[in-house]
């Protein structure tokens, strides 16, 4: 799918947001290549015990189309490690995802549910 730029009226800037994080993982994904610098496929899997190896692949391969991650190869004999890890706009969206971090820990801790 390829992301839109919005010129219109309030809440179009939530809409360019959302384009980029929204599903059930991608915001998470993002929230541990945040604070864990260059990742494994596998340490992600671990850090996200409810996803599945192929919608792990499917939404690295939708950040890393939108520029929001990078995919590194590193070639060691007899095997290649790779990592993922946040891209300059990827990094951008700090601030956001702290703050969604922030509303569901509030939420999970004030019985709001």
């Amino acid at each position: 799918m390829k992301q839109q730029i919005y010129d219109c009226a309030p809440g179009c800037p939530v809409a360019s947001t959302l384009q980029f994080i929204a599903g059930k993982w991608k915001g998470v994904i993002l929230y541990h290549l945040i604070y864990q610098d260059a990742t494994h496929f596998g340490e992600l899997l671990r850090a996200i015990p409810s996803i599945g190896r192929r919608m792990l692949a499917l939404q690295l391969k939708e950040l890393q189309k939108d520029r929001l991650i990078n995919r590194i190869v590193i070639q060691e004999t007899p095997s290649k490690n790779i990592y993922y890890r946040l891209t300059p706009l990827g990094a951008t969206l700090q601030p956001v995802i702290e703050a969604m971090a922030t509303w569901g820990n509030h939420y999970n801790h004030s019985g709001a549910k």
